[in-house]
């Protein structure tokens, strides 16, 4: 197997796996708070985001980020919100293909980013409905963080 199909594949269990009974506002809250613990916990100068249908519902910018991570998050929540997968997962698809996404998907690179860190909300009979990112980390690193946030989620949640 090929190490974008490791990865796709990887990703792709991911997304089957964290999948969400519900997320309403204070989930949201509690989500981003967790993100922020984690990340504050490793010195990670990171902005987290969390959007449902449209509305901003979490953010949080640590010390040590700019403006430009939160052009990061949008660009990368962009990307959820278009093609109901992560950010880093729609990038890995593209590269597998030997293409870039932004010379290939004919989006704007001011508005599309599919660098690693948004992770699609998906509750589970109902389907995607926003997203929660990440912006600071390298692109594994900012995936990662959200995937971890997620699985420690769930399993308090259970």
């Amino acid at each position: 197997m090929s190490e974008h199909a490791e990865l796709i594949s990887r990703i792709e269990e991911q997304e089957r796996r964290l999948r969400l009974p519900r997320f309403d506002n204070d989930d949201a809250w509690r989500l981003g708070c967790l993100i922020a613990d984690l990340a504050q916990d490793r010195g990670a100068a990171v902005t987290i985001g969390i959007h449902r249908a449209g509305q901003r519902l979490f953010h949080r910018a640590l010390p040590g980020t700019s403006p430009d991570n939160d052009a990061w998050l949008e660009r990368k929540c962009r990307v959820v919100e278009r093609y109901g997968a992560s950010s880093f997962l729609v990038g890995a698809r593209f590269r597998a293909k030997g293409a870039g996404f932004e010379e290939s998907s004919r989006l704007d690179p001011d508005r599309y980013a599919a660098h690693g860190g948004a992770f699609p909300l998906h509750v589970t009979g109902t389907g995607v409905i926003g997203a929660v990112a990440v912006s600071g980390l390298p692109q594994a690193e900012d995936h990662g963080l959200v995937v971890e946030a997620l699985e420690r989620y769930l399993a308090a949640t259970a």
